[in-house]
Order: structure tokens, then sequence, then C-alpha cells
């Protein structure tokens, strides 16, 4: 019945592109050139000497290689960092601290003044997101936050969801650390690895990303600079990065973004949050159908797959292979050979080309994709658009200057993990599930086995301690591929087994532990998955067991990289080491939580000045309350006090709050009562 549901979805999603006046003025991928335009190769920030660097986030046009139906070239309108899309390449090195101001220049004037501007793309507001509770929020403009993806970053500086700020700061997250004085740290104490940095605000991320948002991030070390000192690995000029996107446009070469841009049903509203986005152009460094024009030699492309939902399964002509030398965070033990590549959104496949056969020379080799959409079991790509990636046309001098780099049999010398390993970690079994939301909208969560799915807002129930090695047991109990990412830490994957279950509850999908069946043995993973990795796809119907070690203390999150999954509640936050008094932390078994009861009410609810929380106490009792954000962090509290029955009020008064959400907690003797409470000015 389930995929009977999301077919009905799918069909509805097509019908309305269709009926909709402006889905004829889209570009169709068909009338749009091919391997004509030169691969753009991002501009470098040399950060290997550490130091103190400003990234600028503005809005501003590019061309992105597409056209009119008269042929001529389009500009598009983005955003990007530095005036760029996508941003700059990072190149650090390993201990060598970066120090970066990320600014909000979203503004008319481009440089943070003038009126803020509005976003490409329609936000939902239907869904959780960072200004859901900012009364006119369009004064302030769009808010952004930078998320270092794979870096093993301090929690201030980590890009937080809610860490979020608008232009000037005149609007900021709950979790938001860093002003204009003093930049986000990134410490680079890991080894060598080709990780991205990109938007990560709360419920908009997808379209932050869509509208430009994303760079690489090369993190350098003394081993891999050894290995192209000896002609192991290419070298600097032949060592890319390449950003694999999915989009759509109108035919004026504007952004289209499925789910929003210019999309009305039939009452004229725009549409909302969409289960998955896939888009039919391919932009690869933000150009569309690329081309490279290579020497015969060895080239290394550090390749990240920057879609919102689409999975790529890439492969060449044949006789062509990728040679596997590294992943999400850092060379493998020894290169892996792949007649084709499935790299899932928010995964790096770091992998060698070999173009020095003779047989090859003035050839152009398309690099194609046949990954299904959505994956495993959707739908075949078009071969004539999205199933095409870009090309490489080999027909440039060899340069003598630099040798050739045949692909080593090893590439490291070092242990790849450092966790004490699964005999001596904690294990905890976390869930995958699809449900609905109250528009009966397709909402993908996380959760755990005991608690059922979770939201965004709910407790923290992951509280890893500081240096603790954990294993992480994920079930899939959806039909689709979920690329699982982990903020703060690299993992290893250990397995992956088939598995049933029951639901006591499939609403809310609360699960019959005991009615878990594991199915045959448990599974290695894949060639050139068993690395250092921050992303992994979660097949349907399998249990993947990740094990890592937490070793920095504070918030961070985990999270499904479907940009949109993310942003419709697929995330959770989760905490190392001791947290806070003032954060929320799990009920204990012996108390009652209550969360819709006579005994508590607050009025009015949203409130902007004060509201009046009012008691029903039905006998003498010992009664405390406590007001909270919701990270859990305390607001206000009131000391215990022994009340008599009858019906008592406090007032709340919003001095020194800011607007959002936040949790009203009363303990009556054994029973504790909670209610949500919103501030909105």
């Amino acid at each position: 019945m389930r995929y009977l549901y999301i077919l009905k979805n799918y069909t509805w999603l097509l019908f309305l592109f269709l009926a909709l006046p402006g889905y004829s003025q889209l570009l169709d991928p068909r009338t749009q050139p091919k391997f004509q335009n030169a691969l753009p190769i991002p501009e470098v920030i040399d950060a290997r000497q550490g130091g103190l660097f400003n990234m600028y986030i503005t809005q501003f046009e590019q061309e992105l290689g597409l056209v009119d139906a008269a042929g001529k070239s389009l500009k598009t309108t983005v955003w990007g960092y530095n005036g760029k899309y996508p941003g700059p390449t990072f190149v650090a090195k390993k201990d060598v601290q970066v120090q970066v101001y990320w600014y909000n220049h979203l503004t008319a004037n481009g440089d943070g003044t003038g009126n803020p501007l509005p976003h490409l793309l329609h936000i939902d507001e239907s869904i959780h997101w960072a200004m859901e509770h900012v009364e006119n929020w369009e004064q302030y403009g769009v808010p952004v936050v930078t998320h270092l993806h794979g870096g093993h970053t301090e929690s201030a500086s980590d890009g937080l969801p809610e860490a979020w700020f608008t232009p000037n700061f005149t609007k900021v997250g709950v979790d938001f650390k860093k002003g204009d004085d003093e930049p986000y740290y990134y410490h680079n104490d890991q080894e060598a690895a080709t990780l991205w940095y990109h938007d990560h605000a709360l419920g908009i991320t997808r379209l932050n990303v869509y509208a430009g948002m994303a760079g690489f991030y090369i993190l350098t070390d003394d081993h891999e600079q050894q290995l192209k000192a000896t002609n192991q690995l290419p070298a600097d000029p032949y060592d890319i990065g390449l950003a694999i996107q999915d989009r759509m446009f109108t035919a004026d070469g504007q952004l289209y973004y499925g789910a929003g841009h210019n999309n009305h049903d039939d009452s004229g509203e725009e549409v909302g949050i969409s289960p998955e986005f896939f888009g039919n152009i391919i932009l690869v460094n933000g150009k569309a159908w690329p081309v490279l024009e290579v020497e015969p030699r060895q080239y290394r492309f550090r390749m990240l797959n920057g879609s919102d939902s689409r999975f790529y399964n890439l492969y060449m002509a044949p006789g062509l292979k990728f040679w596997q030398i590294g992943t999400d965070n850092g060379l493998l033990p020894a290169p892996v050979v792949h007649n084709q590549l499935l790299i899932s959104p928010g995964e790096r496949k770091d992998v060698v080309i070999d173009f020095s056969d003779p047989v090859l020379w003035g050839k152009t080799i398309i690099v194609r994709n046949n990954g299904k959409t959505p994956f495993p079991n959707g739908s075949t790509p078009d071969p004539n658009a999205e199933g095409q990636i870009m090309a490489f046309r080999i027909n440039q001098p060899l340069n003598t200057d630099f040798a050739l780099t045949p692909v080593p049999s090893s590439l490291r010398t070092t242990a790849m993990f450092d966790h004490a390993g699964p005999a001596n970690a904690k294990v905890r079994k976390l869930l995958l599930f699809e449900g609905t939301d109250e528009q009966g909208r397709l909402k993908a969560m996380l959760g755990t086995i005991e608690d059922g799915a979770l939201d965004w807002e709910d407790e923290i129930t992951e509280n890893p301690d500081m240096n603790a090695t954990e294993v992480w047991e994920i079930y899939n109990t959806t039909p689709d591929a979920h690329p699982i990412h982990l903020h703060l830490v690299s993992f290893e994957v250990l397995s992956s087994q088939k598995f049933r279950l029951d639901f006591e509850d499939p609403e809310e999908g609360v699960v019959a532990e005991s009615s878990i069946r594991l199915l045959g043995q448990p599974r290695p993973p894949e060639a050139g998955q068993n690395g250092r990795k921050d992303t992994y796809p979660i097949a349907p119907g399998e249990v993947t067991r990740l094990v890592a070690k937490f070793d920095r203390e504070g918030l961070y999150v985990w999270h499904c990289h479907i940009l949109s999954h993310e942003d419709h509640e697929m995330m959770r936050p989760y905490y190392v080491g001791d947290m806070p008094d003032n954060m929320l932390a799990s009920h204990s078994k012996d108390e009652k939580l209550v969360t819709e009861n006579e005994e508590l009410s607050i009025y009015p609810n949203p409130f902007s000045n004060s509201a009046t929380m009012r008691l029903k106490v039905t006998e003498p009792s010992a009664v405390a309350v406590r007001i909270l954000d919701i990270r859990g962090r305390l607001v206000r509290e009131v000391p215990v006090k022994q009340l008599v029955a009858g019906t008592h009020e406090l007032e709340i008064r919003s001095a020194d709050m800011q607007t959002g959400i936040y949790i009203c907690e009363v303990k009556m003797n054994n029973k504790l009562y909670r209610s949500r409470l919103v501030l909105s000015r």
C-alpha cells in the first residue's frame, strides 16, 4: 500500500507540473549544449599556512552553460561565496588552524547594506524552519549558516541548523555562537580528506544549497604530499574536484525548484515541500554538461554528490575504470577498481582515471549515470538528460614536466581508525521511519527503536560520553535508501544485514523490539566503503552498523543528507559529554510524562509580551516550574513551592527571551507535565 501512496504522490506532482501555465516555459534538457563548455575549476584559497579568511555570501549572476531557444547564452541569478558558484576551494593542511568569518551579505547592495533580499525560491512556512516564529521575517532577510561537512569541528563552529543568522545579525538562531567579532575555528586535526562546505540553515538547507551555497574544502597532510612527490598520486594540476548537482531552469535561465519557485496549485497557492527533488539538467562545478580536455595521463578527481536527492551510479566507456583511492574522510588502504561508481547525496569518492592508453587519444569519453530515482527502486534516468554527467576529451599534449603516476598498490601505512573497537562500545538501536505530517505529506524521520519516530524538537536521546566509542545500529524501515550523515565524527561501517520487524504503533513508528528478526548473515561494506566515512547510504529493509569515537564535547546533529528529508524533520540533535544541568535530558522511568492535560494550560499561545500559565492542583503538592528553550537550556525557573489544592496562575513575561519555541515543565510530586510555548513578536 505504501508503494501505491508513493506512486500516487509522484503522479500528482507530475500532474501539477504539467498543469502549471509556466511548465512549458522550462528549459528542455534536449535543447541544451552538451560537452561544449569547459569544466570550470573553482579558484583556490591557499590556507595551508593558516590564517584568517573572509567569506561573503552574496547574490550575483553567472553563466551556467545554458542557452535560450535562439541559442543565446543565458545568465542565472544565484547565491554563492565570494561571488562564485561553487565557492572557492579551500586548501588547508593537517594541524594548521584556519579561521573564517562567514558574512551574510544577501542584501540589495551585496555588501551588507541596503534592504535584505528575498529568497530566490519559495520558502515553505508550513514546515519547521529557522524563522518560523518571527513575525514579518522578510524584513530581516534570509537566514544562513555554513557547515564544514566532514570536519572534526568544535560545536560552536559546526554550523548547527539553529546557529543561523540574517544579514547584520539582526536575527539569530538559538544555537548561534559566532558574531562579527569571533570567527569560526577549523582545527584541521584530521588526515587528508575531501571535505566540503555548504549552508545548513534549519528548514531551508535544500533551498540555500540549490541557490548555490557550496564549495570544496581540501585538507592535505605530509603523507599525501609524499605520495604526490614520489609520483604515486597525480600532482596538483591534475587533482580536480567535481561537484555534481542536478537543477531545473525556467526558459529565461532562472533556477526552478520543483517544490516552490513559481509553482502554484489550482487555487493559486504556492506549492510546498515535496518528498524529494530530481532535476533534469546536470551541472558539474556550476556548468551544464561540461567537458574537460585532458592529457594522456592519470588524473585524480574528487567526486562530490551535492544534489538534493539524486543518487548517481556513474560509468564510462568499456575499458575505462574508476580507481577509487579514498572516501569521505581519507585515503583507503589500497585502491579499489570500479566499473560503476555509486555516490549518494553528501558522499565523496576520491578516484583516479587513467587516460594514458594510446587508443584513447582524440576520443571523447562521456561519464554516464543510471542511478534510479528514488534510489534504489525508482525510475531510470533519461539517457539524453540526467543520464549524462560530463565528458573527458583526450586531446592535450603530455606535459613532461610532470611524471606519469600509475596507481600504487597501497596508499597508507597507518591504521584507519583509532577507536577501541565494537567490543567495548555502547550499542544504540536507531530508526529510519516514513510517516505523514499534519497535511498528509510524506515525512521521513529519525528515531529510536525504543521511542519510535522523533521530531527535531523532541528531547535528545543520543548522549555519548566524552571519548566514548559507540556502535549505532540504524534500521531502515522505509522503501528508499537514505544517506545518513553524522556531524563531528569519522565512522567505520561494520556491516549491513536484512531484517524484519513489527510496529506496535505504525503511525508513530514505535517498534516491538522483541519482533526484530535478523535475516541472513551480516555483510561487510561494499568495496571502497571500508574507509573513513561521514555519510553512508542505508539500504531499505536493512540495518547498518556504524562505529565511531565521539571525542569533542558539545551539541551536534545527525541526519539524512537527502536535503528535502533533512529539511522536513529527518534530522536529530545529539550531545557529546555531560549535558549541562540546563540541557533537557531523558526522563527517568519513575516520572510520568503528560503532554496534553487539564492540569497545565497556557494562554495566549503564541504570545508576544506576556502569557499566563494556569496550574490546576488537585491535592496539596510540591510544585516546581521550569521554562526551557527547544534545546533544553534553562531560561526561567521557579523554585519548589508547596501549593494547596486549587487553581494557581503564573505570569510569563517575554523580557530577555528570544522569539521561538519554549517548553514549559511543571513537576508536581511524581508527575511531569509539559506544554509547548511559542513567543512570536
